[in-house]
């Protein structure tokens, strides 16, 4: 029987990797569209919790997340609860109504999408940097919390990354700039970071837990 996997995110960029890779590894993969999973609303998790109750998730990756840049005097009301309803809100609901599954099952790996901008401070990203730390918060307490139940928890934090929506709020140009400030001299392709998130939920990682590992090519190293 293969094993299952939630992601959130898992239409487009490094969520999308997360989950092809996961499939051609041979995991049951679930990526809940919008209508089916609305991350902004307690009531659309709720159900999506109870309508999955049955499922037992050997892997969950919480990946979707909402990265709205302002200055701390110009954040609005909407932007600082829509990035905390999604990228930690949500999180903590959905590992809330799947984990006990996990541990009666005595076996889970779960990784959270974390991001560089909780390792490294640049303007604008106050919202989504308090988020990311919090997301790592969740990983640490869970680390502990799920050890004796063969659950593994970890926080991977991209750096750039080449995605689709990156190529099209960029230009070619500014890429190659953003690029020149990481020691590797490139971004990341999505598949790059899935690799990461693919080993800490398979079988082969038995032991590490806890961690916060940044995959940025050298960037927060700096």
């Amino acid at each position: 029987m293969s094993r299952k996997a939630l992601v959130t995110g898992g239409s487009r960029g490094i969520g999308k990797a997360i989950a092809t890779q996961l499939r051609q590894e041979g995991y049951e993969v679930f990526t809940p569209t919008r209508q089916e999973l609305n991350l902004l609303s307690a009531e659309s998790i709720d159900q999506y919790v109870r309508e999955n109750r049955g499922i037992t998730f050997d892997v969950i990756v919480n990946d979707a997340g909402i990265n709205d840049i302002n200055d701390i005097d110009q954040i609005t009301d909407d932007e600082i609860e829509r990035a905390m309803k999604t990228n930690l809100i949500a999180p903590m609901k959905l590992l809330r109504g799947f984990v006990p599954a996990m541990k009666e099952n005595h076996y889970g790996r779960i990784v959270n999408i974390g991001s560089i901008w909780s390792v490294v401070s640049k303007r604008g990203r106050v919202v989504y940097s308090a988020t990311k730390h919090g997301i790592h918060g969740i990983t640490k307490t869970l680390a502990v919390e799920l050890a004796e139940y063969n659950i593994l928890v970890n926080t991977v934090c991209p750096g750039f990354t080449l995605t689709e929506l990156t190529s099209k709020n960029n230009t070619p140009e500014q890429i190659e700039e953003i690029s020149k400030e990481i020691p590797m001299g490139r971004m990341a392709q999505p598949e790059e970071i899935a690799n990461a998130v693919c080993y800490l939920v398979s079988e082969s990682n038995t032991y590490l837990t806890g961690q916060l590992i940044a995959v940025d090519g050298g960037y927060t190293s700096k």
